[in-house]
């Protein structure tokens, strides 16, 4: 089956509290995003890890109730840490990262992942193709740079259907947001051409 492609920059999900810490003002909307409810904000924070480089990471709206900083591959090395690859919200020993904002900075402690590509859907989207949450899917790339990768399902309330990835491999593949690329459920043997994603 086709699904769209949505590309995610570095991004960052604050709960109130450490928002409050960081900034002197209301959390303020710029952009709706697909995920229903979401939103890019126009407030923008500058990360830091083990080296000195900066690096601005928007503020995903509404606030969470954990703080998680999300960044490709490329961003780590430039930051000098070595965040885990997870699904959202999978934050036992990741990496440590210092935030920056107009009041100060903070350092937050397990906060930082480079997030699994994965599925977003609601539950009705869920119940009809059979899948549960962190379920691992197969994806196919069909264009001049043709391949294939894992993906893990996200189930929530506000789930737009739509494969998440971020800039690095949205490179490897040549891909767009707005995309289509060919989602796989494991046991689809005749779509997977035999293939299958890891247990």
């Amino acid at each position: 089956m086709k699904i769209k492609v949505g590309i995610s920059n570095r991004h960052v999900h604050l709960t109130e509290k450490v928002f409050n810490q960081l900034f002197d003002c209301e959390l303020t909307k710029k952009q709706d995003l697909n995920q229903i409810g979401e939103f890019a904000s126009h407030q923008i924070v500058k990360i830091k890890g083990k080296k000195d480089a900066l690096l601005e990471a928007r503020i995903v709206g509404p606030f969470r109730t954990y703080n998680q900083v999300e960044v490709a591959r490329s961003d780590a090395y430039v930051l000098g840490i070595e965040p885990p690859v997870r699904d959202s919200g999978a934050l036992e020993e990741s990496e440590a990262i210092t935030l920056f904002g107009p009041k100060g900075a903070i350092t937050l402690e397990n906060a930082c992942i480079i997030s699994r590509p994965h599925v977003h859907m609601n539950l009705e989207k869920a119940l009809a193709l059979g899948v549960k949450n962190h379920q691992k899917v197969g994806i196919k790339i069909e264009n001049v740079k043709s391949g294939r990768m894992d993906a893990s399902i996200k189930i929530s309330d506000n789930g737009f259907f739509e494969l998440h990835v971020d800039w690095d491999e949205a490179n490897a593949f040549l891909l767009k947001s707005g995309d289509e690329v060919d989602l796989f459920i494991e046991d689809d043997k005749d779509g997977m051409e035999n293939w299958k994603c890891n247990d």
